[in-house]
């Protein structure tokens, strides 16, 4: 299994030895593709800086996408984690089959006011990979001593294009607060970006030596949604910024075997 931030969309890749890692046995080489960068980063914003516990709820977004059933699936791995998830109604069946309670389509709800009827409190964890002003309302919808882990801005794309005024509306409302402010909230805002940690060889192989031992217990598998070969790489990536996934889209050199 390789981890590299950019350039393994070919054939041939060159990486230091340092950022490869034994693919643990009965994995196939989809799930390998799959499981680095998307349980990676959902292990360490859930359990390194979210300190995920027993009976806590945790607010999932885009949660049938790489990163969200990879979340959706170590919540599993801790007693009593009642699990909110957004997505399309679509996806709904999908997602409660693999343990979230409570499903909330972001396209016709206010997910936060969906939360407050079942919650009143709040969640104790928010992963946020959307940025603007979802950041703020994930901010809102935390308990006391509450984590928010931002970890993108997918708001900042919509659709097949980049839209400019998509883009400056969600600079303009990005969240911003100061070390004060969080003193007074009994709150923690999170950062996180697994293209920025290429250098923490140990931190990082840590990580995956627990992902393969998980994954070698039966607790965690990749989600494949489907498998696309390279010259089909458009309608893949269509197929992802459409949101019509669940679960992982694996790029192959040749198209599939039937």
């Amino acid at each position: 299994m390789v981890l590299a931030r950019s350039g393994l969309w070919q054939e041939v890749v060159n990486v230091p030895a340092s950022q490869t890692f034994l693919m643990p046995e009965g994995m196939s080489f989809e799930e390998a593709a799959a499981l680095l960068v998307n349980y990676i980063t959902a292990y360490m914003i859930l359990f390194d800086f979210g300190n995920l516990r027993p009976n806590q709820s945790v607010l999932i977004h885009m949660a049938a996408g790489g990163v969200g059933t990879a979340a959706i699936q170590l919540c599993k791995t801790v007693e009593n984690v009642t699990i909110f998830g957004t997505a399309s109604a679509s996806k709904h069946d999908s997602l409660k089959e693999s343990g979230v309670a409570h499903p909330i389509d972001y396209r016709t709800m206010d997910y936060a006011e969906e939360v407050r009827k079942i919650s009143p409190k709040g969640v104790d964890i928010v992963l946020d990979p959307l940025g603007g002003s979802d950041t703020s309302k994930a901010f809102n919808l935390l308990k006391p001593m509450g984590k928010l882990i931002t970890y993108g801005v997918a708001n900042l794309l919509t659709g097949q294009k980049k839209n400019l005024m998509a883009m400056a509306k969600t600079w303009w409302n990005q969240f911003s607060i100061n070390a004060l402010q969080l003193l007074h909230h009994n709150k923690a805002v999170c950062g996180y970006h697994l293209g920025y940690m290429d250098e923490e060889f140990e931190l990082v192989g840590g990580v995956v030596a627990k992902l393969v031992n998980l994954y070698s217990q039966g607790k965690i598998k990749p989600k494949i949604d489907s498998v696309w070969p390279f010259d089909q790489v458009a309608d893949a990536m269509k197929q992802m910024q459409e949101k019509k996934n669940v679960g992982k889209v694996i790029l192959v050199p040749e198209a599939p075997k039937e």
